[in-house]
């Protein structure tokens, strides 16, 4: 049982990060010709494209990625509780461990990309790379209130670790059953 809902849960995990990512991209404004936002927009074009026609754009957010997201993780929720033995929690205490998710998955993937953004520079500074620059455009928003703070030291940017660090403190707080997080 555990092999399984591990599997479970990773695979809709990662889906769900697909759209999360997505609508970060368009937060952000990032390249769309880039190949890995064009792998992003590929991959959730079949859910997004149908509910675009029903959840309008609001002041620049895709609702429907977003409403995608959220739709996905409840699902994910659902299936979760399923294949764990016990009751169905309430439909209120559904909803929120599912933003919950939607928030916990929204900060680790942050800190991954902040790690994967730190460690490819210190690999190869300086290159280009589609990957880079696309974890560039979506790192800078975080990193750049953080760089204001704490300037650099010596020339090493030490903002990456202090957001590392706040980022795992949020997911340490915020209170996720064991099963669901």
């Amino acid at each position: 049982m555990g092999a399984a809902l591990f599997i479970v849960k990773t695979l809709f995990d990662l889906y769900i990060i697909t759209f999360l990512l997505r609508f970060a991209l368009q937060w952000v404004r990032a390249d769309f010709r880039n190949p890995l936002s064009q792998f992003i927009m590929r991959v959730t074009n079949p859910v997004v494209v149908p509910l675009r026609r029903v959840v309008p754009s609001w002041g620049g957010l895709d609702l429907a990625t977003l409403l995608a997201a959220l739709l996905l993780e409840l699902i994910a929720t659902l299936v979760i509780f399923w294949m764990i033995p016990g009751d169905l929690p309430s439909v209120g205490l559904l909803l929120y461990w599912v933003l919950l998710r939607i928030i916990v998955t929204t900060l680790r993937l942050y800190f991954f990309l902040i790690l994967i953004y730190v460690i490819l520079s210190w690999v190869s500074p300086g290159t280009y790379s589609p990957v880079t620059q696309v974890l560039g455009s979506l790192t800078e928003p975080v990193l750049r209130p953080i760089r204001r703070l704490i300037p650099a030291i010596g020339g090493i940017d030490l903002s990456p670790l202090f957001v590392l660090i706040g980022l795992q403190a949020l997911i340490i707080l915020i209170p996720l059953p064991h099963a669901l997080a």
